[in-house]
């Protein structure tokens, strides 16, 4: 159903876009056209087509806990994108929304710390139903704030992400092997240290997860951050002794409930 709007909505919607036709949401850098952009490798990771989604947005003019209970109220999630500084930290920052629906369906379906993960394009249009585009632009979720009650999306930072960035990435681990890992059969556990890893990754090849093989780990091993195969213009942050996880005997009190 159409919704009629006033004429004052009307100005007030046509100062916004003349407002963003002469100061564009994102600035336009020119990137040196020096090397090729990289490409995932063989054998490693690559993002799953199915959740290449386009965000959409609108842009917000103002900032505030009234003005965001009233974006969440109507079904949008009061974002931020910061603009390239260094590569780590945001610059500017502009105001937008985005559609609670959609973030909350992508979270629901990748998992928080996948969907920190990946990069997006985001569209900005004057308003959700509309067909123009005003400014489009890749992004990388930085941060996800969710209610800790219900976990209702209450906000959403993202980070410009041009090829040229570099940019920190908490990149999540999945376990393989369990099932053939020779301590994990003699009675040990798996003592998992870290579930994320932070890496300095090119946008163009950030690893939508980090493959952790336990099949050839005895009693009393442990993986380190170091261990971990990863595209090699992804660099660690941290040092590459920290542990990941380790193969731990069995508790007292489970030796005890063998006997």
């Amino acid at each position: 159903m159409l919704v009629q709007k006033s004429p004052a909505v009307i100005r007030i919607l046509q100062h916004h876009l003349r407002h963003f036709s002469l100061a564009p949401l994102f600035q336009e850098r020119v990137e040196a056209p020096s090397t090729p952009p990289l490409e995932y490798l063989p054998g490693f990771p690559k993002p799953d087509p199915k959740y290449a989604e386009t965000i959409h947005a609108i842009p917000r003019a103002k900032s505030g806990k009234i003005i965001s209970a009233k974006e969440r109220k109507v079904g949008r999630v009061p974002s931020i994108v910061f603009e390239q500084e260094d590569g780590q930290h945001g610059g500017n920052k502009r105001l937008i929304s985005v559609q609670n629906n959609q973030i909350k369906k992508l979270v629901n379906q990748m998992g928080r710390s996948f969907f920190l993960s990946r990069v997006y394009d985001l569209e900005v249009l004057p308003e959700f139903e509309s067909e123009e585009v005003i400014e489009k632009v890749r992004v990388l979720p930085r941060l996800l704030h969710l209610h800790s009650g219900t976990d209702a999306v209450l906000n959403v930072t993202f980070i410009r992400a041009p090829s040229s960035a570099l940019l920190k990435v908490d990149v999540p681990l999945v376990f393989r092997g369990e099932d053939v890992c020779p301590g994990l059969k003699q009675g040990a556990y798996l003592n998992i240290i870290k579930r994320t890893v932070k890496y300095l990754c090119p946008p163009d090849v950030i690893p939508p997860y980090i493959d952790v093989d336990l099949s050839e780990l005895e009693v009393g091993q442990k993986l380190s951050m170091g261990d971990l195969k990863v595209h090699p213009a992804v660099k660690l942050v941290l040092p590459e002794n920290e542990p990941v996880c380790k193969i731990v005997g069995a508790r007292v009190s489970d030796q005890r409930k063998s006997k």
